[in-house]
């Protein structure tokens, strides 16, 4: 029976069964909103990791060869399920992580549409033949499933993360194992319930969590059966895990941190950049690795715009994620709290003035009010780190190519956003931006239709569209004369 005081999946799910680890011992899950514990999950070891794996091999031969249109039924099917169950993985994601629930609906919707376009996509690993320039034979392209898949998930987006790496390794052909963050597992734990009911085989999906994080994914990736990892977190994790999968020389998909830039140019539309900003700042209280975190203002649109957002701002309802009037949750735990406020600390201390927000809230949870700052130092370290928190940094500019510059200075290229009536100008813009994504004109960039990643330290490799199916295939070329 599944170990839970709550009725929820809490166990390892390897090999299509649920099992406790082979510690014994829990992983306590606490709601941010009051520190107190939701739950306890399995603390899987090593040979629980092993056993992961041996699973996922041993099912790869069948699902591979499972025809496309079946892997395509079974995917819709998640798709539908988990659509029927929003309300309660929206409540389940607002619990373990915080987020208000009007995000942590729009997050199951945006989750389970990845189980939709790749039970589309899985018809559609299309190859191609054609004619060798010497004339002598035919060059036939196939792209094959890479095999056993680790996918490791970060906790700002448990549903998300979780589809967006599973339902295109599944289109694939592929088997895997996920290790969900230790903060956020329930909701891991949940999907796997649905993929099971959706019937995917016993052992093509298998959800261990852990404690022992390195070691047991270690071990996972030193395993000759593994042959791709997909991470998404941060950078610094990302390098670590990047020289561990080089024993096995794994091919590696990486989602990595983001410093994204917010440029309102001085024809902007105020109001649609006030809303884009307050979109692309505030979705998920600013946890979110495509959250703007520069934003940079034409001087002349300066005041207009910081007076419109800290009003939005300073207009947000504060509370329990899981409270239908809450417009903003506490973050996920006290670390980050302490970091965010660190971080408008010292950007005061080089200059910067509060306009809204910026005190440390005192009583129970993860609280830090929505903040915004202006006549921010660009040396400041809330300009080159990651807030991670509902804390919008700004600063002005003058030219266009001032705010390309500013932009660009940052060893991050995930995402974008640049707000401008001339289209063509703000196109010219974009284009300019070391960046793997770019919105204009919106605040919100994600769309499983759509390639997402990012350039430079942001990662390698993208998901979603069918390029994230093309991440779990090897192309294999076949010489054939007739």
């Amino acid at each position: 029976m599944t170990a839970t005081v709550t009725g929820r999946r809490t166990d390892l799910f390897v090999g299509g069964q649920w099992i406790g680890a082979g510690s014994g011992d829990r992983i306590e899950v606490v709601d941010p909103a009051d520190g107190t514990v939701l739950d306890t999950v399995a603390n899987g070891t090593v040979d629980d990791g092993i056993r992961a794996v041996d699973a996922a091999a041993g099912a790869l031969a069948a699902w591979s060869a499972t025809p496309p249109r079946e892997r395509a039924e079974i995917l819709r099917r998640s798709y539908e399920l988990m659509t029927e169950r929003a309300d309660a993985l929206a409540e389940l994601i607002s619990s373990e992580n915080g987020k208000a629930l009007a995000d942590a609906r729009a997050e199951v919707s945006y989750a389970a549409e990845f189980f939709r376009w790749y039970s589309e996509e899985a018809v559609r690993n299309i190859g191609s033949m054609s004619l060798a320039p010497s004339g002598k034979n035919r060059i036939l392209v196939e792209h094959q499933p890479i095999g056993v898949c680790v996918l490791i998930t970060p906790w700002n987006f448990p549903a998300a993360m979780a589809t967006r790496k599973i339902a295109p390794a599944l289109a694939a052909g592929c088997t895997a194992v996920l290790k969900p963050a230790t903060l956020t597992p329930l909701t891991a734990y949940a999907i796997a319930d649905v993929l099971a009911e959706a019937g995917v085989p016993a052992g093509v999906v298998n959800v261990i969590t852990t404690r022992s994080t390195g070691p047991v994914v270690s071990a996972m990736l030193q395993d000759p059966r593994v042959r791709l990892l997909s991470f998404t977190g941060s950078t610094e994790v990302g390098r670590t895990l990047l020289q561990e999968a080089s024993g096995q020389v794994l091919k590696c998909a990486m989602e990595l941190g983001g410093n994204a830039p917010l440029i309102v140019l001085d024809d902007a539309d105020l109001e649609v950049a006030l809303d884009g900003a307050m979109l692309a700042k505030m979705r998920n209280g600013g946890q979110a690795c495509t959250a703007a975190n520069r934003i940079l203002v034409h001087r002349s649109l300066h005041d207009a715009f910081v007076e419109g957002l800290s009003a939005r701002m300073n207009a947000l309802t504060v509370g329990r994620g899981v409270d239908e009037a809450t417009e903003c949750g506490p973050l996920v735990d006290a670390k980050s709290v302490r970091k965010v406020h660190e971080l408008v600390q010292e950007a005061v201390e080089r200059g910067a003035t509060v306009v809204t927000g910026g005190e440390l809230p005192t009583g129970e949870g993860f609280f830090y009010p929505p903040t915004v700052l202006t006549n921010v130092d660009p040396e400041s370290d809330i300009v080159r780190t990651e807030i991670f928190g509902p804390v919008a940094a700004i600063t002005t500019f003058d030219r266009d190519e001032e705010a390309i510059d500013a932009a660009n200075a940052s060893e991050y290229g995930l995402s974008a956003y640049v707000f401008g009536r001339d289209l063509s100008r703000a196109l010219a813009v974009a284009g300019k931006l070391e960046s793997g994504m770019v919105a204009v004109n919106r605040g919100l960039v994600s769309d499983p239709a759509a390639p997402f990643g990012g350039v430079k330290q942001s990662g390698l490799g993208r998901e979603g569209a069918h390029e994230g199916m093309l991440e779990y295939t090897e192309a294999k070329y076949i010489a054939v004369d007739w």
